[in-house]
């Protein structure tokens, strides 16, 4: 089972009244546990005593952050191949959201008793299906640890502690956003993201793919700002769907759709994903172009270049050519210098904007790995700027929420590169009649974030050259 990078259902992992920040993140029990082991018990949640065992071992294993965490909760499935689809979600959703809640399920597991990754998988546990699912797997000394922590209430926590953030992260955002605003990221970084689909225009429009959704019995509606975005009701799978099979809609987050809005491509164009990874947005881009002009589709990794295959299939597009760099200055990329109408950056980052979905980066990235990557990120951008013509332009992105990786860079690059003009973003949306809520009017770039525009979190600047 290959495991998505939204594990949780909103119904689950969510605290009650946790927006107000005053209940514990403990559901509490409705009756005293009874305090046996419970060995081989079951109940209603569908919990048993070995779930705690195999999630106390993965724990141990993610916890080391040698691998991204969903890498290696795949692997461990792949290990323990006869664990049910439901088996495995209870057991992933746990996982989770220790990594989502982290510092405070961590300040709580400094008491108690047992092994750390035990305590910590507890607290998984009760966050994802309640206290009274535990009730016959506790030692009497747990129960009673476990029900003396439903008393805390979050606002008595530290507000590090609240935003499960690590000190440079938290640091970082209140210096330049303030407490408040890193406050409600933090807590909105705690819920799983919404899954997000973008209706293919070149072979339904977005009303159809919602009717064909709901006719499947999926709640489906419109994203309020991409006019392709649709908004699905919990997490369905969609393998099997034949609006999915023929290319009708594919899987992208909202805020992703809105950076190839920003680069706004034109039929007959030369246009470059200069970072396609496996072309989410190359494939929004096509449409855009109505499989006219040429799109390129530049990746160093050959796998990922490999997963557009079969959605480039799916799409119908005509006008995408997947092509494999060994880095920005491969003479495949040299030999268009000058040619290009629009280069898309979406340049690799610390990805810290996608916490919903990979609550493990923000324990795995450092400052020392930021300073790293904006290195790579003002060589790309800088490689990437000589491809347009005069008139072109580039649009540098991430997913990222820090000013490091995304003002600064774009700044720099302006400093040294005087043949170059910032086209505000509002202006590029307002062309196509789009609305995005509040954005800052004075820097002239795009940036989105969970807690105000319910998308990852992302950044886009658009960089028209002038001679």
């Amino acid at each position: 089972m290959t495991i998505s990078r939204n594990h949780a259902t909103p119904q689950q992992d969510r605290p009650r009244n946790r927006s107000k920040g005053k209940s514990s993140p403990i559901r509490k029990a409705g009756a005293k546990p009874t305090g046996t082991d419970g060995a081989f018990a079951r109940n209603s949640s569908g919990l048993q005593a070995f779930h705690l065992q195999h999630i106390d071992r993965l724990l141990g294993k993610v916890l080391l952050f040698a691998r991204p965490a969903d890498a290696v909760v795949s692997h461990y499935f792949r290990e323990n191949s006869k664990l049910g689809h439901r088996e495995r979600g209870i057991i992933a959703e746990a996982i989770f959201a220790v990594l989502r809640r982290r510092v405070e399920f961590g300040q709580f597991a400094e008491s108690g008793t047992g092994s750390a990754t035990r305590r910590l998988g507890l607290l998984g546990l009760a966050a994802t299906l309640g206290r009274d699912a535990l009730t016959p797997f506790l030692y009497p000394d747990e129960a009673e640890w476990l029900d003396r922590l439903t008393t805390i209430e979050r606002a008595s926590l530290a507000p590090r502690v609240r935003a499960n953030l690590p000190e440079w992260l938290y640091d970082d955002l209140v210096a330049r956003h303030g407490e408040a605003f890193t406050a409600a990221l933090g807590d909105a970084w705690l819920r799983p993201a919404p899954l997000d689909l973008r209706a293919n225009l070149t072979k339904v429009s977005r009303e159809q793919a919602i009717e064909e959704l709901e006719t499947a019995g999926i709640g489906a509606a419109p994203t309020p700002m991409a006019p392709a975005g649709i908004r699905l009701t919990g997490k369905p799978a969609l393998n099997q769907l034949p609006l999915f099979i023929n290319g009708g809609v594919e899987v992208q987050d909202e805020g992703s759709q809105l950076l190839c809005h920003l680069v706004a491509p034109k039929r007959g164009e030369m246009v470059v994903d200069f970072c396609a990874g496996a072309g989410g947005k190359t494939l929004a881009l096509g449409v855009a172009m109505r499989s006219t002009g040429r799109l390129y589709a530049f990746d160093v990794s050959e796998k990922r270049l490999s997963n557009l295959k079969p959605r480039l299939a799916r799409s119908g597009l005509s006008n995408v050519h997947p092509v494999l760099i060994d880095s920005e200055r491969d003479a495949k990329v040299k030999r268009l210098a000058g040619k290009i109408d629009r280069v898309l950056v979406d340049a690799p980052c610390s990805g810290l904007g996608t916490l919903r979905r990979n609550p493990d980066l923000k324990w795995r990235q450092t400052p020392e790995s930021v300073v790293e990557l904006t290195e790579k990120q003002r060589a790309i951008l800088d490689s990437a700027a000589r491809l347009v013509k005069g008139g072109g332009r580039v649009v540098y992105a991430t997913c990222s929420v820090l000013e490091a990786e995304n003002e600064a860079i774009v700044r720099d690059f302006l400093a040294t590169h005087e043949n170059f003009r910032l086209v505000p973003v509002q202006e590029v949306l307002a062309e196509q009649k789009i609305e995005v809520p509040n954005l800052s009017a004075d820097s002239g770039m795009l940036a989105l974030f969970p807690h105000i525009h319910q998308t990852d979190g992302f950044f886009a600047a658009v960089l028209e050259r002038t001679r």
